[in-house]
């Protein structure tokens, strides 16, 4: 049966970055996937993590820098320009920021995001 989503719930965040998750572990009690809409302010950053879920990023304006942290710890570097999308695979060690623009893009988590899933690094 289909169900309609009337609007996102805001999950709180520090850092200046919004999220808006139509579909995921609150706002539709889904753990199986989740999508969320977000703005990230320029120059934002979050601590590297090493998440339970592959992610879709599909970024609809700005750019999202992804740093892929390999075996020998230097990180790759992807740049995630508006109209492109990059997929980060569960149990890597991933990074995510954005340069002097804000940034607004879409992530598809398969499971769903928790805050228990995600493993991000303290104090980072």
């Amino acid at each position: 049966m289909a169900i309609l989503i009337e609007a996102p719930t805001r999950i709180p965040v520090p850092g200046g970055k919004t999220i808006d998750e139509y579909v995921g572990r609150v706002n539709t009690q889904t753990s199986k996937l989740s999508v969320a809409h977000m703005v990230a302010p320029p120059g934002w950053t979050e601590p590297a993590q090493v998440p339970a879920f592959d992610e879709i990023t599909v970024v609809l304006r700005g750019m999202v820098r992804v740093e892929v942290f390999g075996a020998a710890g230097a990180p790759e570097t992807i740049e995630v320009r508006t109209g492109q999308a990059v997929l980060t695979k569960a149990g890597e060690r991933v990074r995510y920021s954005t340069d002097i623009a804000e940034t607004e893009y879409f992530a598809v988590c398969l499971p769903a995001f928790s805050p228990e899933t995600v493993h991000r690094d303290e104090g980072n």
